[in-house]
């Protein structure tokens, strides 16, 4: 590496660890000197006013039913029911444009975009769609508001990519939430530049660039810090890797990787692709008078962040100046990092206040994970003050420090305005408050007494608010919270999801089978051996497997009842694909991982063995015992015209080879062709179960809407998919001219049309009365799927 070059990044270094050091020592006389104690005891004089509720009333307002911050759309509507909900979102926005935007709520501007985001705010939480859990139908219509789905679509992608990389030694959930969050802030910063931008074409733009600098900034998280932090790497491979991130912020050019070997090899190379991917992007993307302040300020994060990283919670000899300086770095420089990434123009009143105030949230982080930390041995400065306080008296209590942070910032930063006093304080009794919830009253003391021991009077005044404040919650912790609620329900949803698809799939393929018996002659052997052939593929299985989970698992069905009806469907499908992979139709080599069964046997043997499926699953259909015998009929003449709406959807297929379908007709095609079988194999049970013909209509619309999504995966994975996960030869739909939604509408808006048909699906699942996750995670698989 150049030396001029590294001597011009440890000057830059050096010059933020100077200006870090003047703060430190400022807030080090204060802690020394305990002035906060007299400042922030009168500050809470006033703040108490607005908190602590005369006993009478605070017991009443307590009382038992109330819903928590923990039950999110309760908690609004409560809010909203006992007209708190205005003040609420007022202090939360104000508390972001402070935190994030590093604006002075002095300005009267602040105060009038504030209110703006409040009532915008409050509007969207009040109204039925706006009331409702954080999901991917919710950010695509938004995408689709803003004209930025296909940045969107990129995005989902990505986010799919990385969580499936991240080993097991790191939380794929935290990093999911890590991105999201930074790519939330990121965008924040752009809307609050595009004030007054009245181009629409200028507005989507500046969001999907936001998104794509969002992601590729945030892609350092799970990439540099936590791989890092993780321990997932070898010491050689960690040196390597951390020369290789210092190399690209000095030079500004992504050096190749070289050979790498070992386990972690191909998540190295990944990484590498990524990060050179996103580091690129976001050096284009940089006007040149912010393309230096972006490389310093990274630089500096990085560089602190590996001066904590390696220092080791036993050694007893780390200064003060040790501990906190590099907090100080890396906490504002986090932050003054997303502003020069957007290209942001240069603000000296932002830099300076976020300067000073990333200290304050770091603070309350580390303190917030104190014992995670320090199980892992990572040192800061309250796991420090933890190991060795007792044989270290020199060392500055950090919670003192924090409280001195905050007197600072409201007097000295923010120059004693009533509101930001108001929002530090209530953000602060907050954080306290969530602490000892989650920890214990126990626990919490104990932590007390170690913390705030050399202020007994000033700490009876925090514990007196952290007992009796009321109205302290913000918004951004509830939204965090419910996100992270969201991710991990989602995930353990999906995760059943996927078990119940495996162990369904297993038990259907158990009862496919058509067994040879003594009534068989000799002619019908041939055909049953097809058959057989045909049904033992590695299928999928999604029909019978929709059918048992909604008859079985939501209808109260029994097994035993419907086992004919499983087996009728998956006899139908493999019927239909038979005559599909016919060289009169689709002229296929392979299905389901092996040969087509017109060339393991001949053409008349295919034909009539479609033919004898799916009359074996009429025969299936009258066998339905256990029911009585108008429900069954309505159920077959309900799948003989389901068959005739295949068969006419397999000619419209037929006939459009060469030819330029209509979306409409397209739509139509594809449904009798897949959606239509979506919807059999909801709609039978439900027939059996006698549901009603409500709930049916809902089924169908969603079968409708799932079927399409299905299909258009089908065709963009036919141009885009692996080969050996897909079982078949890829490119066969352009191959054979079938008109398919990618030659109609290119790849972009074939999955723009699948995640309006996924949206629909969502939505239209809020009418449908069964409680069921299934659903909804088939429409995620739908449009998520490999092969």
């Amino acid at each position: 590496m150049n030396e001029e070059i590294m001597n011009n990044a440890d000057a830059c270094y050096q010059l933020a660890e100077q200006r870090a050091a003047e703060y430190f020592r400022t807030l080090q006389t204060q802690v020394k000197e305990k002035k906060y104690v007299d400042t922030l005891t009168e500050d809470f004089q006033s703040w108490k006013k607005n908190h602590i509720r005369h006993p009478l009333l605070s017991l009443f307002s307590r009382r038992k039913g109330n819903p928590t911050s923990k039950e999110y759309n309760q908690y609004i509507q409560w809010l909203d029911y006992r007209g708190k909900l205005e003040p609420y979102l007022d202090r939360s926005i104000s508390y972001i444009y402070m935190r994030d935007l590093g604006k002075s709520l002095e300005s009267a501007d602040t105060q009038t975009k504030v209110q703006r985001k409040v009532a915008y705010l409050k509007k969207h939480l009040t109204n039925d769609r706006g009331n409702k859990s954080f999901n991917m139908a919710e950010l695509y219509r938004w995408a689709q508001k803003e004209d930025i789905e296909s940045t969107v679509i990129w995005l989902v992608s990505k986010l799919k990519s990385v969580t499936r990389m991240i080993p097991e030694e790191m939380d794929a959930e935290h990093a999911q939430r890590k991105l999201i969050k930074i790519i939330a802030g990121v965008i924040m910063h752009v809307y609050e530049e595009l004030e007054g931008e009245t181009s629409l074409e200028k507005r989507r733009m500046k969001l999907e660039r936001a998104v794509r600098l969002g992601y590729s900034y945030g892609l350092t998280y799970p990439f540099i810090d936590d791989l890092l932090d993780a321990k997932v790497l070898s010491e050689d491979e960690e040196r390597k890797y951390t020369d290789l991130i210092r190399s690209t912020l000095i030079t500004g050019t992504v050096p190749k990787l070289g050979v790498w070997t070992g386990k972690n090899a191909d998540l190295i190379r990944f990484i590498h692709l990524e990060l050179r991917e996103a580091f690129e992007y976001i050096r284009s993307n940089q006007p040149q008078e912010t393309l230096k302040s972006f490389y310093e300020q990274s630089y500096i994060f990085f560089h602190s962040q590996e001066v904590d990283r390696n220092k080791k919670l036993s050694k007893d000899h780390y200064s003060n100046e040790e501990i906190f300086i590099p907090v100080i770095l890396k906490s504002a420089s986090s932050r003054l990092i997303v502003r020069s990434v957007i290209g942001a123009s240069e603000d000296e009143g932002f830099d300076k206040r976020t300067f000073f105030y990333g200290i304050y949230n770091q603070l309350a982080d580390d303190f917030a994970d104190m014992f995670d930390d320090f199980k892992e041995g990572a040192v800061t400065p309250y796991t420090y003050y933890l190991k060795h306080h007792e044989t270290r008296p020199d060392l500055i209590n950090p919670f003192e420090l924090y409280w001195t942070v905050i007197s600072y910032l409201i007097h000295n930063v923010y120059h004693s305005n009533y509101k930001t006093r108001e929002i530090i304080l209530t953000r602060a009794i907050n954080g306290l408050k969530r602490f000892k919830e989650r920890l214990g009253t126990k626990k919490y003391n104990e932590v007390m007494d170690l913390f705030a021991s050399g202020n007994p009077e000033f700490n009876y005044i925090i514990q007196q608010m952290v007992r009796k404040g009321d109205d302290v919650d913000f918004f951004d912790k509830l939204l965090r919270d419910q996100i992270i609620t969201t991710l991990r329900n989602d995930r353990s949803e999906q995760e059943h999801f996927l078990d119940t698809i495996k162990t369904v799939r297993h038990q259907v393929n158990n009862l496919l089978g058509i067994a040879k018996t003594g009534t068989h002659t000799l002619l019908e052997e041939p055909i049953i051996d097809a058959a057989n052939y045909s049904l033992m593929g590695d299928g999928k299985r999604l029909r019978p497997i929709m059918t048992w989970v909604i008859g079985i698992n939501h209808y109260g069905l029994e097994k035993s009842a419907i086992a004919p009806l499983l087996r009728s469907l998956e006899y139908m499908h493999t019927a239909s694909l038979i005559f599909d992979d016919l060289p009169s139709q689709d002229n296929a080599s392979t299905r389901r991982g092996r040969q087509t069964l017109h060339q393991v046997y001949n053409i008349a043997i295919a034909e009539l063995t479609g033919l004898f499926l799916t009359q074996k699953a009429v025969e299936e259909q009258a066998s339905l015992e256990q029911f009585d015998s108008k429900t069954v009929l309505k159920l077959v003449q309900y799948s003989a015209q389901i068959t005739t709406k295949i068969c006419n959807g397999q000619v419209m297929d037929l006939e459009s080879k060469g030819k330029s379908l209509t979306l409409e007709q397209l739509n139509t095609m594809c449904f009798y062709k897949t959606g239509i079988a979506f919807e059999a194999s909801l709609i039978m049970p439900a027939i059996l179960a006698q549901a009603n013909q409500v709930e049916m209509e809902a089924l169908k619309k969603f079968s409708y809407h799932a079927g399409i999504a299905f299909q258009i995966k089908d065709d963009l994975l036919d141009v885009e998919g692996d080969q050996n996960l897909l079982g078949k030869p890829s490119g066969k739909d352009a191959e054979n001219k079938n008109s398919t939604f990618v030659s109609i509408m290119g790849k972009e808006g074939a999955k723009k049309a699948m995640w309006e048909h996924y949206c629909l699906g969502m939505e239209i699942l809020k009418e449908v009365p069964l409680k069921t996750s299934f659903l909804k995670h088939l429409l995620n698989y739908n449009v998520n799927r490999d092969y």
